[in-house]
Order: structure tokens, then sequence, then C-alpha cells
């Protein structure tokens, strides 16, 4: 399969808390465990949505927020072995298209949830470039702050359907847990953008 490439250098609570520096109306679905602890530590939201016992749907659930509330930005912020578990889902997403839907893959190259395991992605299978495959016209591979501030920027611009793998330390840090009641998270994020709870 060729050289191993496990993870990156990227302090993930660092990029996180950039990717949502001045947030404004940005809607964000964190995905299961590590994601969503990133999510948090970063600051609590309304327009926070995260992801409890629901492994491999982070990006679906974007893909519906991207089409119902084509007026915002749509971030996911999950990791490569939650994406994995929804690999199907980037064909969907590519056929469909939302141009307000951004993906971030924060690639440490483990199942983090599990033991660290190394992953798929661990193995060299690059998400970005499954995802570029199946149609996302934007695609890109993170390795600095830099580049990260600049997702920030086409995030907030709705420049397009991006995913973009984040390579970040393999590291389990301290768990910042969200809210654990899903009806909570529901009721509240639905109360952001302006509805009533179910």
């Amino acid at each position: 399969m060729g050289e191993v490439t496990v993870g990156g250098n990227l302090d993930r609570r660092a990029v996180v808390a950039s990717l949502l520096q001045g947030r404004k109306d940005l809607l964000v679905v964190s995905g299961l465990g590590s994601a969503s602890y990133d999510v948090m530590a970063a600051g609590d939201h309304d327009n926070n949505y995260y992801l409890w016992a629901a492994m491999g749907s982070a990006m679906t659930v974007g893909l519906g927020l991207a089409s119902a509330k084509p007026d915002h930005s749509v971030l996911v912020i999950t990791g490569d072995g939650e994406s994995l578990m929804g690999f199907g889902a980037l064909a969907t997403i590519a056929l469909r298209r939302p141009p307000n839907l951004t993906i971030a893959v924060l690639d440490n190259g483990h199942f983090g949830e599990t033991g660290m395991q190394i992953s798929h992605a661990g193995c060299g299978i690059e998400l970005h470039a499954v995802a570029a495959a199946c149609g996302f016209p934007n695609t890109a591979r993170i390795t600095t702050m830099e580049d990260v501030a600049i997702l920030r920027h086409s995030t907030a611009a709705r420049s397009g359907l991006t995913l973009t793998t984040i390579k970040i330390k393999p590291e389990n840090l301290p768990r910042a847990l969200p809210p654990r009641d899903g009806v909570y998270i529901k009721n509240r994020f639905r109360a952001a953008l302006g509805y009533q709870p179910i």
C-alpha cells in the first residue's frame, strides 16, 4: 500500500478554534466523540449541533442542513474514523453539491474513540482525494494554520462545496463534554433558527 502517513502536526483544538473564530451565524455539525469535544472546547454555541450515538452521520446531517438553510454557511467538523463510517455519503453530497457546505475532516490517522488503532487514513487513504474523485469541486489537504484560516474565510463566503483533510497530531486530549441530552440540543438548535421545539 505504500508509505504509512499517520496523522500530522497540527493541534486539533487550535485548528477548531481557528475555524470557529468570528463565526457569526455559522451552523456547525460536529461528529461523534473528539470532534464534538473540540467544538465544545472552542465555546458552546446555540448553533452547534453535537452528534451523539450517530457514528458516520455527520456529513449527511450537514448535507440536509445545508440544503434546508441555503443562506447559512454550514460547517461539518468530524474525524477520519467517523467519515469512513459514512463513506458512501461523499457520492450523494457530490451529486447534490450544496455551495454552502464545508466538511473539515480532522485526520489523525487513528480511530480515537476505540483505542487509537491506525485507521484507513493512517494507512494512506486520503479522504479529500476520494471526495475529488466523487466530484467535489473543492478539496484540499491542510497541514498549516495559515491554510486553516483560508478555509475559515472560504466557509464564511459560501464559496462552493468543499472537503478538506486537516492533518492533526494523533493524541487524546482531555474531554470537553457538550450537553448530552439529544432533545435539548435539537430544540436549542431549532430555536436558534427560529423554529418551535418538537
